[in-house]
């Protein structure tokens, strides 16, 4: 009978699926708001679907800079010290602080745009050492072709960004030079915490014929004090990550947050399975959608044409 037992044991063992070692996984951001939870959501998700289970086999841990990045850097070395299987920084400024902070931990950051000009990796095919991740560059001159569309009569473009997030100096750079190709005007406008947004915002008035906010973590925490000049002003104002569409900017041409948390998510995956972070490709977050919120272009004296209500993913009433 013991032959048959055996057999038996390992027929039952190759049917049921394998789980997943113990396993900590360290994940950070430098501010909450609505994209970057969604991101994190996302990443979590992913991690149950493959097997590892909050409570069960997976310790989950998150901890907010609260916009500071002296904070930023101090979970950073907290992380490192505790040494989870992964860190996730969500964001540029967290991700510098966690790559400064380990050289041994696998890091797999999420929502940067620019990780070479964040010196987060050397080369996005070949990151090298213990770094990869996720970049969420945003498609800048889609956002300005979007832009003259709803407000065809728009010459100037105010940019709206904290000047102390390389995340945001770098698109700066892009915007000015998709805008010239568009014949269009840059003027900036900066602040660095997120009680100065309001007063940022108004400084655009009078100045800007819309404003346009990127995936800037101060100034989007901090967004509807930007919405409020806006709508007070009549000033149109739209931003880069479709979260914040129904927070009251006018349209978002961007990616879906979850989605990239769960692109992100695959790659940690890979990397508690075995792979090397260092020989995984940066990647590119894939898709985008297309949101827009009629009642804030009222308010921001705006009527959206029909072509772009037609092809919205989302319609905000």
């Amino acid at each position: 009978m013991r032959p048959i037992l055996l057999a038996l044991a390992a027929t039952l063992a190759l049917s049921l699926p394998a789980r997943a070692d113990n396993v900590t996984v360290a994940v950070t951001a430098i501010v909450e708001h609505p994209a970057l939870d969604a991101a994190r959501k996302g990443v979590l998700d992913v991690l149950t679907a493959a097997g590892y289970k909050e409570g069960e086999n997976l310790k989950f841990v998150f901890e907010s800079a609260q916009g500071n990045p002296a904070t930023a850097a101090q979970i950073a070395r907290q992380f490192a010290g505790d040494e989870p299987n992964v860190i996730v920084p969500i964001s540029t400024p967290s991700a510098q602080a966690v790559v400064s902070a380990t050289r041994d931990i696998p890091v797999v950051f999420t929502a940067v745009s620019d990780p070479l000009g964040a010196q987060l990796v050397k080369n996005m095919e070949k990151p090298g050492g213990n770094v990869t991740g996720l970049s969420d560059m945003s498609p800048v001159a889609e956002h300005l072709a979007l832009i003259k569309e709803i407000v065809p009569s728009a010459k100037t473009i105010g940019y709206l960004y904290n000047s102390g997030e390389a995340n945001s100096v770098s698109l700066l750079a892009v915007l000015k030079a998709d805008a010239e190709k568009a014949g269009l005007t840059v003027v900036e406008s900066a602040a660095t915490k997120s009680a100065e947004v309001q007063g940022a915002a108004r400084a655009l008035v009078g100045r800007a014929d819309a404003i346009y906010i990127p995936t800037d973590n101060t100034i989007i925490s901090a967004l509807e004090g930007a919405v409020a000049v806006s709508e007070e002003s009549k000033l149109p104002l739209f931003t880069a990550d479709t979260d914040s569409v129904s927070r009251g900017s006018i349209a978002a041409l961007g990616f879906n947050y979850y989605d990239v948390g769960k692109q992100t998510g695959e790659i940690v995956v890979r990397v508690l399975k075995g792979e090397n972070p260092g020989e995984i490709a940066v990647k590119t977050a894939a898709g985008s959608d297309l949101v827009v919120n009629k009642a804030a272009a009222a308010k921001m004296g705006v009527t959206l044409p029909q072509s772009v209500l037609s092809r919205a993913n989302k319609v905000i009433e």
